[in-house]
């Protein structure tokens, strides 16, 4: 039973890593201004401390992203939310910190009927680096990936980061095929569209590959 476990970890984190590859081989060669906003990865003391600040045991497959990439810098002008949907994909201290804020609060005004966050629900991606509003979590105990929001709404997302990566990396190799939003450029950044803003939107190069 240990040992299916054990290559089912490797197994996940492999696809993980694999998928990160292609999502940073592709900005490589496309979107270098994204690429730099990438924080490096996160040692595995760093990765045991946050387990130990969450007090919640983190899966194989984000432990694995986390050691690729752990989070964004905040660069003025410069879009941090590159991941598919408009996510920025959160630091290790924004983590704790959002864990800690929805858990005080699903504590202090949260029940059965009224659900503000789960123990098992740790945060992944938010609307911006420093923008912790809306957001992507991972749910520990499912393995699914689920949406917040600063009301308090819950939504479905993915299966697992596996998929969700997965469909980023595959929107970005072959853009034709994708039915929602699309990769496109800004000045070198990755950004997906098109974009609501006006600005945004007359400066936006759809990606055609």
């Amino acid at each position: 039973m240990k040992d299916d476990i054990r290559s089912a970890q490797a197994i996940e984190e492999r696809q993980v890593a694999d998928a990160w590859l292609r999502i940073t081989t592709w900005l490589r060669c496309h979107a270098p201004a994204t690429l730099e906003l990438l924080r490096p990865g996160a040692t595995e003391d760093e990765i045991t401390a946050l387990q130990q600040a969450l007090g919640v045991r983190i899966p194989a497959g984000l432990k694995s992203l986390w050691r690729q990439c752990a989070g964004v810098r905040t660069v003025p002008g410069q879009g941090s939310n590159f991941l598919l949907g408009g996510w920025a994909l959160m630091s290790p201290d924004s983590v704790t910190y959002v864990y800690r804020e929805k858990m005080v609060s699903q504590e202090r005004d949260g029940d059965d009927e009224f659900l503000f966050w789960r123990p098992a629900w740790i945060p992944v991606c938010s609307f911006y680096a420093a923008d912790y509003t809306h957001g992507l979590y991972l749910d520990a105990e499912t393995g699914k990936i689920g949406g917040w929001s600063r009301f308090y709404e819950h939504r479905p997302g993915f299966e697992s980061l596996t998929d969700y990566l997965e469909e980023m990396a595959d929107a970005l190799e072959a853009p034709s095929l994708v039915t929602g939003e699309k990769p496109g450029l800004v000045n070198d950044v990755l950004v997906w569209g098109p974009p609501s803003d006006p600005g945004l939107e007359a400066l936006w190069t759809p990606f055609t590959g």
